[in-house]
């Protein structure tokens, strides 16, 4: 792909995350044009329709995840601190509003490709390293995993609108008193989890 044209496709893919996390997946197409800055002859051109555009952008959210836990991780003082700026960060309302849009996709439009899964497996290994260091350090409990961390930030983030409202208007408090019940210090050994 040439360089102005990969520049046009992540103009759309970014203005589009921006766009359907403010309006939801619906969102005309012309709209993301517009805020893109092309034309919707140039949108349809690299996304031939909604679906090809949504996979995208969920792409695109996997893989700023990713990045976003080696940004995080250099600025932070330890892995515990980066930890909790982490889901500080993944639970900033624009962020918020984009994963829950995206969680209501079907299977096939996110978790049911190849590309998408790729992408997550590297985001939650990015992430699983940051808990293994954490846990390493002492202050993180060592019978809490990446995947219990994930889906803990999954009912949060992805889910908010089935959060009692307090919760819902306050995620970063409730997030915080979760996170506190993963330190080492204050850990309470748990049973084997069902599965």
């Amino acid at each position: 792909m040439r360089a102005d044209a990969r520049r046009n496709r992540d103009k759309i893919v970014e203005a589009a995350a921006e766009i359907v996390a403010e309006r939801g997946v619906t969102v005309p197409m012309e709209l993301i044009a517009r805020r893109a800055g092309v034309g919707v002859g140039t949108l349809y051109r690299r996304f031939p329709d909604r679906d090809a555009l949504i996979t995208a952008i969920g792409d695109h959210y996997v893989r700023t995840m990713a990045g976003m836990v080696d940004v995080i991780s250099q600025e932070s003082a330890d892995a515990w601190d980066a930890i909790g700026r982490f889901v500080a960060w993944a639970a900033a309302p624009g962020r918020v509003a984009l994963a829950s849009a995206l969680a209501v996709l079907p299977e096939e439009a996110t978790t049911g490709r190849a590309e998408f899964a790729e992408a997550r497996e590297e985001w939650v290994e990015r992430l699983g390293g940051l808990v293994r260091r954490a846990q390493a350090e002492g202050a993180m409990r060592p019978d809490v995993g990446v995947e219990e961390l994930i889906h803990l930030l999954a009912v949060f983030t992805c889910h908010p609108d089935g959060l009692p409202a307090p919760v819902a208007a306050d995620l970063g408090r409730y997030l915080r008193l979760m996170l506190d019940g993963m330190k080492a210090d204050t850990a309470v050994p748990s049973p084997e989890p069902t599965r």
